[in-house]
């Protein structure tokens, strides 16, 4: 399930505050951080973005 365009907008990276963008695959929906330096993507379980640093992974 895609996330609401309005609640995109406001959701930001935690560990930068840069904007997140939606990065959804069919396997494995995920926010990912547009920061050129930062670069996290945060996981989507059950329509919920865990936005946790923790939780993150950094791309390849």
């Amino acid at each position: 399930m895609p996330l609401e365009a309005g609640l995109l907008q406001i959701l930001a990276c935690p560990a930068c505050h840069a904007p997140l963008s939606d990065a959804t695959s069919a396997d494995e929906p995920e926010l990912t951080c547009t920061g050129k330096e930062c670069g996290l993507a945060y996981p989507v379980r059950d329509g919920i973005p865990v936005l946790l640093v923790d939780e993150a992974r950094r791309p390849a």
